[in-house]
């Protein structure tokens, strides 16, 4: 079966809109100005083995606010293969400031990673291994949701070189990681890429590309036997991007950069809630050269909620 014939049936909504997307309770003036429009942090592993940050202002035109690379020499050229969103602190970096993300390397081991940078340019990495057998996989992302004060739910996703959607539960024990396989899914092969666009303490949602062109919404509740709700927004014109990131805009809406590597451009889209309203916001300056793509945050970010 063709991987989107199972969708095939699913209808496709939403407009695009005249104006700028409303980020309830954004105005269209919000997008005016710098200093309060909505932004995007796109990061990326360098071919060096650096970690870069570009961010982009949702100005009219678009505007980019942060050009830099913030660690060098964090890996060894060319190991990185993949990378989940990585997450660091406010303000300048300092011993105090933890970055961390996911990455697997090209010998198909993922490790769970964390650095600080000191005032005087020292780096301090740490990497905690978590398996191997991740050869084929083509994306992995990790939702972070605080349940209670003292609660919090890890769960991560790998998308399998065989179009299979793996999820598991992550818990810690005396400082080390134990990963529960808590579902999968099939019917992914025609994804080129996916961007994490709602994390709730009930579910994680997912916006999807194809290589026929669709853009699909896949809502993932944290409830078993795993159950994803899919849903086709777009029909077509989505097939040139090799990663999408999204960050969180207004009460629920999602600023997203699309990526073409073919051409190392990056586009930006004002996505509303359910991405039932799309609106391209226009070409990001700057370039999308670097091997290993994938989002910011901030540690003190809102979470997600696109969907």
């Amino acid at each position: 079966m063709n991987t989107w014939t199972k969708y095939s049936g699913l209808l496709a909504v939403g407009v695009l809109t005249t104006g700028l997307l409303q980020a309830t309770p954004a105005t269209a003036a919000q997008y005016t100005t710098t200093a309060t429009a909505c932004r995007i942090s796109a990061g990326a592993m360098t071919a060096q083995g650096d970690h870069r940050i570009q961010t982009f202002a949702a100005t009219k035109p678009i505007t980019r606010t942060e050009n830099r690379t913030v660690a060098k020499g964090l890996w060894p050229a060319g190991l990185v293969r993949l990378s989940s969103s990585w997450f660091k602190g406010r303000g300048a970096e300092n011993p105090d400031i933890g970055h961390h993300g996911l990455v697997v390397d090209t010998q198909n081991t993922l490790y769970d990673g964390q650095y600080a940078i000191t005032s005087n340019g020292g780096l301090y990495p740490h990497w905690e291994r978590i398996g191997g057998g991740w050869g084929g996989y083509r994306a992995i992302e990790r939702s972070q949701v605080l349940l209670s004060p003292t609660t919090e739910r890890q769960t991560a996703y790998g998308l399998a070189g065989d179009g299979t959607l793996h999820r598991w539960n992550i818990t810690s024990t005396g400082g080390r990681q134990s990963w529960k396989p808590s579902g999968t899914a099939g019917g992914y092969a025609g994804v080129k890429s996916m961007a994490l666009i709602s994390q709730t303490k009930t579910y994680d949602t997912f916006l999807m590309n194809g290589k026929d062109g669709a853009l699909l919404t896949v809502h993932i509740p944290t409830t078993s036997p795993m159950k994803p709700v899919v849903k086709k927004v777009r029909t077509a014109t989505w097939q040139g991007f090799e990663a999408m990131m999204g960050a969180r805009c207004g009460t629920n809406g999602t600023l997203l950069l699309g990526i073409d590597k073919d051409t190392g451009a990056g586009y930006l889209y004002a996505v509303g809630h359910g991405a039932t309203v799309i609106q391209g916001l226009g070409k990001a300056p700057g370039t999308f050269a670097d091997p290993v793509p994938f989002a910011w945050h901030e540690n003190s970010d809102p979470k997600l909620f696109g969907e």
